[in-house]
């Protein structure tokens, strides 16, 4: 990377992380490291194109998917901050943490999704335009015009609870938290995978089935790989050592964090080791002052989660 396209890629990560910040950094990468895959997985509801990134060729397939809500929109620039690394150690032939980049890429596949709900990154992160044709709708669904704590895509529809595991036991549970439809979070949508973000995620996933998939939420630095006592073999002793890498503690899923979500999906529907990875302490959404912290405590477990299946 020369020093214009440094330049350019390290002003995206210094902005507030929005889909603007998201599209320059994916084209700087891509325009750098040929042998960096990127595409659209699909577009979001309000027609944003859901950047896709692809590294190597190998048999095993690993997945990275972050910012399945929009206040939670730090986790995709952890993504990217590993994807610009492992490029830049791949074409110089360094190791990482001790990994040899050059046998994962001839081992995996590695693909990244960094931003699953762009349209709720942006109305988090910018709010939503008076004039916008999405203006009267969203504002109800919110119950304000401060939309720094959505968390939902354009529909209101809470992506992580939008998953074919567990979605008519959650359905029975929304009425009591007092959801009734579209909202700034937690509602699940009229039918697992209604929505073209998760439907397209879910399409993927069972055409390239994963060999193992981490996705990265906010806050409380912990780590998920249950769902309700169910795991695949080799996810125990892989939670192990992701907690080691991390620091973060392992926990089980309760209440509405049980139900609906990928990790969930991806455990009970493909028998995959799934893992929840909840970044970083405080209170949604973290500032971007936080980034160098959330990553210094991700670093060795993004790149040592290829080896571990």
């Amino acid at each position: 990377m020369d020093k214009a396209m440094q330049k350019e890629f390290s002003a995206a990560l210094k902005k507030e992380f929005d889909y603007t910040a998201l599209m320059r950094s994916v084209r700087v990468l891509a325009e750098c490291y040929d042998f960096l895959g990127f595409s659209y997985l699909t577009e979001s509801i309000m027609g944003r194109g859901i950047p896709l990134l692809t590294i190597g060729e190998g048999q095993k397939q690993i997945f990275y998917i972050g910012a399945h809500h929009g206040a939670e929109r730090i986790t995709a620039a952890v993504l990217i901050k590993f994807v610009a690394e492992f490029c830049a150690h791949a074409k110089r032939g360094t190791a990482v943490c001790g990994m040899n980049l050059s046998y994962i890429m001839k081992t995996c596949t590695i693909y990244v999704v960094p931003m699953l709900n762009p349209d709720g990154v942006e109305i988090s992160a910018n709010g939503v335009p008076a004039d916008s044709l999405w203006h009267s709708r969203l504002v109800k669904m919110n119950g304000s015009h401060n939309f720094t704590h959505w968390q939902a895509n354009a529909r209101g529809v809470d992506l992580n609870h939008n998953y074919d595991a567990d979605f008519e036991e959650y359905k029975k549970l929304e009425p009591t938290l007092g959801i009734r439809g579209g909202c700034a979070s937690k509602y699940s949508g009229e039918a697992p995978e209604s929505e073209p973000e998760t439907g397209a995620l879910c399409n993927y996933l069972r055409f390239n089935k994963p060999s193992a998939l981490m996705t990265l939420h906010t806050q409380g630095r912990e780590i998920y790989y249950t769902n309700g006592g169910m795991y695949p073999s080799t996810s125990k002793a892989a939670a192990a050592k992701l907690a080691e890498l991390t620091g973060y503690k392992l926990n089980i899923p309760t209440g509405t964090a049980a139900y609906g979500g990928l990790t969930d999906f991806c455990i009970q529907k493909l028998g995959v080791p799934a893992f929840t990875l909840e970044c970083g302490k405080g209170k949604n959404p973290l500032p971007k002052s936080e980034l160098s912290l959330i990553y210094s405590d991700l670093r060795k477990a993004l790149f040592t989660f290829p080896t571990m299946f």
